[in-house]
C-alpha cells in the first residue's frame, strides 16, 4: 500500500520547487553577450517612473553614453566626453581631446575608451584616435593615431579593447598600454559595434556580413553574408548568434554547426536585436518591435509603436522600454504579449540614436537638450 503522508510531502516538494524555479526565471534577464544573470538592481519598467535628474546640454549625439555603477561617460558633439555622477547627475569632470566622436565610448574597472575622427568628413576615409583615459580623472593613459578613423563602435573584454576603422581593418589592442595584438584587414566598412562573447569578438559590416574573430588570435572563426548592412551589434546565446540585417530579416546562426539556424522577415530594415528570457526582441524601421522565438523564429507578438526605433532597447525581467524617433515619449512594452506597460515622458520630440542606459537604479534617456533619468521601484 502507497504511503499517502509520503506522497503528500512529495507533491509539496514539487509544488514548492516548481514555484522557486519560476520565481528565478521571473528574475533572469539575458545579458548582450548572451550569458543568463539575475535583473538588475534597478527600476521596475512597468512601474510608474519619475524624472530623478536632468543635465541640460545642446551638444548631444547619435552615440549612447558609457556607465560603470556609478557615473555615466556622455559623449558631446563639440568632442568633449563628459563625466556625470550617476546617482544626481553632477559634473564630475570634462575632457577634451580634440576631434569628433566617431564610435561609442566603453569603461572598464579603471578606464574610459573613446575613438574620434579628425579632419573635415567627406567622402574620403578621415584619420583619427583611439585614447583610454581615467574614468576618475579624465586624464589621458595612452593614445593610438590612426590614418582612418574607427567607424565602429568600442567593445572590451578583461584584457584586450577591440575595434574597426572604416577602411575595413578590425584591431584588437592591449586596454592597459594600447598595443596592437591583432588586426585583419577586409574591402569592407564595418559599423556595428562589437560585441564580445566567450572565445569571440563580433563584428558586423556595411556590406552585410557578420564575421566571429577569436579574442586572442584573431582567427576568423567564421562568417554570414546577409542581403543588406549589419549596422546593430549582435546577441549570443547558449551557441546560438542573433542579428539583424538591412534586408528586413533576423537571423540566427549555429556557431557548432556554423549553418544558419532560422531567418525571419519583419517590414524593413533591422536596427537592433536582443535576447530576453522568451525570445529575441528585434526593433526593425517599420516601426515594429517582434518577439521572435529562440529555436525556430516564429512569431510571438509584433508591436507597432509611434515612431521609428533604431536603438536596443533596455530589456529586464518585466518589460523592454523603447525610444523612438518622432514622439515625446519612451514606450514600455510588457514581454509577455508586447501590450503598452508605461510610458515615459521625455519632454520634447525624441531625435537622438542613442540607446538608453540603466545604471545605479536609475533609467538613463539621452534626449536633444540633454540627458534624462528616471527613477523608480526597484526590483526585488
Amino acid at each position: 500500500m502507497r504511503n499517502t503522508k509520503s506522497t503528500s510531502s512529495y507533491r509539496s516538494l514539487q509544488s514548492l520547487l516548481f514555484f522557486a524555479l519560476t520565481l528565478i526565471l521571473s528574475l533572469v534577464v539575458i545579458a548582450p553577450g548572451g550569458e543568463l544573470t539575475r535583473a538588475e538592481d534597478g527600476p521596475v519598467l512597468s512601474q510608474p517612473l519619475s524624472i530623478a535628474w536632468r543635465y541640460q546640454t545642446d551638444q548631444t549625439t547619435d552615440l549612447t553614453p558609457a556607465a560603470d555603477g556609478e557615473t555615466i561617460f556622455v559623449p558631446l558633439s563639440s568632442g568633449i566626453l563628459m563625466a556625470l555622477n550617476a546617482s544626481d547627475g553632477k559634473l564630475n569632470w570634462k575632457a577634451e581631446a580634440g576631434g569628433v566622436f566617431s564610435a561609442t565610448p566603453v569603461v572598464d574597472d579603471r578606464s574610459v575608451y573613446m575613438a574620434q575622427r579628425y579632419g573635415e568628413q567627406s567622402d574620403k576615409p578621415v584619420g583619427g584616435t583611439l585614447r583610454a583615459l581615467s574614468k576618475t580623472t579624465g586624464v589621458t593613459q595612452w593614445t593610438r593615431t590612426f590614418p582612418v578613423a574607427v567607424s565602429a563602435g568600442l567593445a572590451i573584454d578583461s584584457t584586450l579593447l577591440f575595434a574597426a576603422s572604416a577602411d575595413g581593418t578590425v584591431y584588437a589592442f592591449d586596454k592597459r598600454t594600447g598595443s596592437i595584438q591583432w588586426s585583419c584587414q577586409y574591402p569592407e566598412e564595418f559599423v556595428a559595434q562589437p560585441t564580445v562573447a566567450g572565445n569571440n569578438v563580433y563584428f558586423g559590416s556595411k556590406g552585410g556580413t557578420v564575421r566571429a574573430f577569436n579574442v586572442k588570435t584573431g582567427d576568423l572563426a567564421w562568417q554570414y553574408k546577409t542581403g543588406g548592412p549589419v549596422q546593430g551589434s549582435v546577441a549570443v546565446y547558449e551557441g546560438v548568434v542573433y542579428f539583424g540585417s538591412g534586408d528586413g530579416y533576423v537571423y540566427a546562426f549555429n556557431e557548432e554547426k556554423k549553418n544558419l539556424l532560422w531567418h525571419r522577415r519583419t517590414g524593413a530594415s533591422v536596427q537592433a536585436v536582443t535576447v530576453v528570457a522568451n525570445g529575441v526582441l528585434a526593433a526593425s524601421l517599420d516601426n515594429f518591435a517582434y518577439l521572435l522565438s529562440l529555436n525556430k523564429g516564429s512569431l510571438v507578438w509584433r508591436r507597432q509603436l509611434p515612431g521609428r526605433i533604431s536603438s536596443r532597447p533596455i530589456t529586464a525581467a518585466d518589460a523592454a522600454l523603447f525610444t523612438p524617433f518622432s514622439t515625446d515619449q519612451a514606450i514600455v512594452l510588457n514581454l509577455h504579449d508586447g501590450k503598452t506597460a508605461n510610458t515615459l515622458p521625455l519632454g520634447e520630440e525624441n531625435s537622438s540614436g542613442a540607446a538608453a542606459v540603466s545604471v545605479n537604479k536609475l533609467v538613463l534617456i539621452t534626449v536633444p537638450h540633454g540627458l534624462l533619468a528616471f527613477s523608480g521601484t526597484t526590483q526585488k
